[in-house]
């Protein structure tokens, strides 16, 4: 049996509610963020037909160039087989096309088409109102203080250190 801490020595327990105190606030915080913006994301993306996971294999595509399978699988934190599920959906709606690895018979790499281009280029146009919203309340400057810290948190050792926010 565990060892009982003294409630009055231990850390504050976790709530997930506005002004936890916990160890786990942040990460419950991010989550938290993390549903409202897909939530948002998925809106924009419905009307054109893909989910965010479409969307995740379109991203790393359009960035990387052609991308064999198995390294999509870890650029977008997806199993093999469910990011075979995502291009198969991909190749059904012409959004991209598996092409043969020469020197390796069993690899396929997965290329953008022209028309998954264009639909990446909506997609921004029609989440551009929704990520908006999604930072109204931040107020001058919170969105880019935000994206900055989240960016550390994200890619640490990546970045120059994030400036003090300046009190008025």
């Amino acid at each position: 049996m565990a060892p009982q801490a003294s409630r009055r020595d231990a850390a504050p327990r976790a709530n997930d509610r506005p002004g936890d105190a916990s160890p786990f606030a942040l990460g419950l915080l991010l989550r938290r963020a993390h549903w409202r913006a897909a939530g948002l994301m998925s809106e924009a993306l419905r009307p054109l037909g893909i989910e965010l996971r479409h969307f995740a294999v379109l991203i790393v595509l359009v960035d990387r160039g052609p991308t064999v399978q198995r390294d999509l699988a870890a650029a977008t934190g997806t199993d093999k087989a469910g990011v075979m599920r995502v291009v198969d959906d991909l190749e059904r709606r012409n959004l991209a096309v598996r092409k043969a690895v020469p020197g390796d018979r069993r690899a396929r790499s997965v290329e953008i088409t022209p028309e998954g281009l264009a639909l990446f280029d909506a997609a921004h146009v029609a989440a551009e109102p929704l990520a908006e919203r999604l930072v109204a309340d931040l107020g001058p400057g919170g969105s880019e203080q935000l994206t900055r810290l989240l960016t550390v948190l994200a890619h640490p050792g990546d970045q120059k250190p994030v400036p003090p926010a300046h009190s008025g």
